[in-house]
């Protein structure tokens, strides 16, 4: 059995990998914990070093997490990958089997999920298994 979780750079992964973490726990599964890098289209000619930014956003993601993946009492696969987020998490997600898929919200509110997308939204759409949506916290 299998638990995956996509995380990025926003303040909300720490507690999306959390819960998580007590999902794989609760379940006697192994965590994935899947990063997936993207860089949008362009249009526009612009010559940039794609390794270093892929890179430079990786360590950004994976290094406040290191102390709840070292802690968590459950067997951790780490995952990069590359492509649009949503449609790859869930692509993972359902290719490996996983019995649930914890996503977070980024909180953008209508108008940013209706120009760049929402993960969430396409997780519960698109994923063949059960989906846990960790929401932003109301301040």
């Amino acid at each position: 059995m299998v638990v995956v979780v996509g995380v990025d750079e926003s303040p909300l992964a720490g507690e999306v990998l959390g819960k998580a973490i007590q999902e794989a726990e609760w379940r006697g599964a192994g965590l994935h914990v899947v990063n997936v890098f993207h860089v949008p289209y362009t249009y526009v000619e612009v010559p940039i070093d794609y390794v270093a930014i892929a890179e430079g956003h990786r360590s950004s993601v994976w290094e406040p997490l290191e102390e709840r993946l070292a802690a968590a009492g459950v067997d951790i696969r780490r995952v990069d990958l590359e492509g649009y987020p949503p449609d790859t998490l869930v692509s993972y997600a359902n290719d490996v089997g996983a019995s649930l898929l914890v996503v977070g919200t980024r909180g953008r509110g209508e108008l940013g999920a209706l120009i760049l997308g929402s993960t969430s939204h396409r997780a519960i759409h698109l994923a063949t298994c059960d989906v846990l949506i960790v929401k932003q916290p109301v301040t």
